[in-house]
């Protein structure tokens, strides 16, 4: 009988670790939205791709040799812009920061790092409360958003249901994407539309709930894009001097 067996790596999520097994490690919270994404999008298009962002930070984390978790999903946040949309569930800003302070305050009583990896531009503002008020505790938080920092990922990057997510989509879970569905929104920039849109909501501005135009989008694409994301993700988590980090 070998006397060489190698040791069981824990489990990456969370979820599947029983509690003797938990230890302190990284916890890479993705934290997305319930909300439409256009007639040929699912509901959960942020947390899928938050999910996916997450993993791969997750991955890179654990190259460095430092303990991660992936922790289940938070899938609804602060989506009141798409409220006039059947099946869109917002918490609101207020409501989701306090959740945010909460779930910080629980998870760092075990945790070596808390990082929120998020999917939804509506979060940001809860988000960034929350992480401030953490860190202002004594607490080891910190977050970044889904976006990346290298244009040439795509060719245009829209704001909503467009050519960005569509591509992410179809290259994550592309047997949930009505690609033939897929049709384009409004294409003016997300800067022009803003007052309107905060006053109003999406529907005002885009009647099919997209900003953007989904076609020309291909999985090839969405795969360049996920890389892009994480990659950014990375490199801000390492500006924020995450443990094991390159710098």
């Amino acid at each position: 009988m070998s006397t060489n067996a190698q040791p069981v790596e824990p489990p990456r999520r969370l979820a599947d670790r029983p509690w003797p097994g938990v230890g302190r490690p990284v916890v890479v919270l993705p934290l997305g939205s319930t909300e439409q994404h256009g007639p040929h999008l699912p509901l959960d298009t942020d947390t899928v791709i938050a999910t996916a962002v997450a993993r791969g930070v997750a991955d890179r984390i654990a190259a460095t040799g430092a303990d991660v978790v992936v922790a289940p999903s938070m899938s609804y946040g602060a989506s009141g812009e798409h409220e006039q949309f059947a099946g869109t569930v917002s918490l609101g800003r207020e409501a989701l920061e306090h959740l945010l302070v909460e779930y910080g305050r629980s998870a760092c009583r075990w945790a070596g790092r808390l990082v929120i990896v998020n999917g939804h531009g509506g979060n940001v503002e809860a988000l960034r409360n929350a992480v401030q008020r953490l860190v202002s505790e004594g607490r080891d938080v910190s977050w970044a958003l889904c976006w990346p920092d290298d244009a040439t990922a795509a060719p245009t990057l829209d704001a909503h249901a467009g050519r960005v997510e569509t591509s992410l989509m179809l290259h994550l879970e592309p047997a949930r994407v009505l690609i033939d569905r897929a049709e384009p929104g409004n294409v003016t920039p997300l800067n022009e539309l803003l007052p309107t849109l905060r006053r109003s909501g999406v529907a005002a501005v885009a009647p099919n709930g997209v900003l953007g135009d989904p076609r020309g989008a291909s999985a090839a694409e969405g795969a360049r894009l996920l890389q892009a994301m994480i990659d950014t993700v990375w490199r801000h988590l390492a500006r924020q001097g995450t443990p094991h980090a390159p710098t």
